[in-house]
């Protein structure tokens, strides 16, 4: 049996997922999970890479306990986020998250360096204040990035620590937003123009490509490279076609479509989409919205008292709801999730069961919004939406948002993330001759089910 690894760190937690074919079919088995390495530390968000680095070796060892040695393993995050190292390929500390708010003021300092038209035009990327370009912004006037020599994203600096081996990979770093999207590789006069030095950044690598050698451990594995965004690898791993849109649910919900080119329209740029890198250098038009993210923190103000079934109950049974805007910078990381919506809708007495049931319905009307602009910017009619990904699950979510779309709506699988990553590492080890044949392998594997 040739067995394949794939790390799949979300905001919250991560997971170990072994993958092997067997009768004709993808088997998976979750071997190890941990969470908990975002924490707060003197009133900034950072992230805690050296027990991701310490988790991310215990889950490969816990496969060697169980002798179920992985022949390949890839790595895939969120987007954005990175890893400063310095000449001596030490780490230069605090590792930031997207959700600190450092990067809120430096906005219009940016703004009157390079435009937003200017930056669209040459990356695609959507104008979000997370991205990796406000963020070295950010450590470029600090003087942090004054003592760098080399920039990862955090897959690749995940890899780095099993490998000793420094590459960036294509998907993950398309979210810098420093990434030209005609050239496919890092936009040197954006660089230039924001002082930001280019020699700590490698050249590109494509996913289905290796890193290294695993090293440290007492069994032989090579560490490849997935589609390093999580979103990129859930993608990889869904088969709408080309008049399909795929909402990748989870943390974050991810609405978009795939194609060959990117739009650099104005109207794309007005309308905020980004195109973000996908295997086989394909695009993912889409655009991102606060998804379980809000659920999350809502059963987190609750004490947690009621699981997401029950809170999806509650919602289904309360018969009334009002609109929020989901993707409100005042929900990125509020303090209290529920106190943060009541006063966004001016009503500190909202019932528990409207609050929830107003998140479900903002959402489903958001992924319409975005599925007609889909339509509208880049021609195509839409006929199928995929949900993929853990929210895939949510079945009062899933029937909501084919009633406020009107399309077509399948559910699953659940593991998008997890397959993508693992598909890559066997198009890598030639177990599947192409991404056709390995989509072709998905639907069979795995409950796929329209709503």
């Amino acid at each position: 049996m040739t067995y394949h690894l794939a790390i799949d760190l979300g905001a919250s937690s991560g997971r170990h997922i072994l993958g092997y074919i067997e009768d004709g079919k993808i088997k998976l088995e979750e071997v190890y999970r941990f969470e908990d390495y975002l924490k707060e530390e003197n009133g900034s968000f950072i992230w805690d890479i050296d027990k991701m680095v310490r988790e991310v070796k215990a889950g490969i060892a816990k496969c060697g306990e169980i002798g179920k040695i992985p022949s390949t393993i890839a790595i895939d995050t969120w987007g954005v986020d990175y890893v400063l190292l310095d000449e001596n390929k030490r780490e230069l500390l605090p590792a930031y998250s997207y959700r600190d708010n450092r990067n809120n003021l430096i906005q219009n300092d940016v703004a009157a360096v390079i435009s937003q038209d200017e930056l669209y035009a040459r990356t695609g990327i959507q104008k979000a204040n997370y991205n990796t370009l406000y963020q070295l912004y950010c450590d470029k006037e600090s003087g942090k990035l004054d003592s760098a020599k080399y920039f990862m994203n955090m897959p690749d600096y995940l890899a780095f620590k099993l490998t000793g081996v420094i590459k960036n990979e294509y998907t993950e770093a398309t979210t810098t937003n420093l990434i030209n999207a005609k050239t496919k590789n890092w936009d040197g006069e954006i660089l230039d123009t924001l002082g930001i030095k280019k020699d700590i950044f490698s050249p590109v690598s494509m996913p289905c490509t290796e890193v290294g050698a695993l090293v440290g451990f007492d069994f032989d594995s090579t560490v490849v490279l997935a589609p390093s965004h999580d979103t990129a690898s859930a993608v990889a791993a869904c088969s709408v076609g080309d008049s399909g849109v795929y909402i990748s649910s989870g943390t974050w919900s991810l609405i978009g479509t795939e194609n060959t080119e990117p739009v650099l329209s104005e109207d794309a740029l007005k309308a905020n989409f980004t195109n973000e890198g996908g295997i086989n250098h394909r695009f993912r038009f889409l655009k991102n919205y606060m998804g379980m993210w809000l659920f999350q923190n809502i059963r987190k103000d609750l004490n947690k008292q009621y699981t997401y079934d029950e809170m999806m109950q509650m919602a289904m049974n309360s018969g009334s709801f009002e609109l929020i805007d989901t993707n409100d910078n005042a929900f990125l990381a509020p303090e209290s999730m529920v106190g943060a919506i009541r006063t966004y809708l001016k009503n500190d007495r909202l019932p528990i069961d409207v609050l929830i049931n107003s998140v479900y319905h903002s959402l489903a009307k958001a992924y319409a919004q975005v599925v007609d602009e889909i339509e509208k910017i880049s021609g195509k009619t839409v006929d199928t939406i995929n949900i993929v990904g853990g929210g895939s699950k949510d079945k009062y979510l899933n029937k909501l948002t084919a009633q406020y779309t009107g399309k077509k709506v399948l559910a699953g699988p659940v593991e998008a993330t997890a397959t993508g990553n693992l598909i890559s590492q066997m198009l890598y080890s030639k177990e599947v001759a192409s991404l056709e044949e390995a989509r072709k392998l998905v639907k069979k594997s795995f409950d796929i089910y329209e709503i």
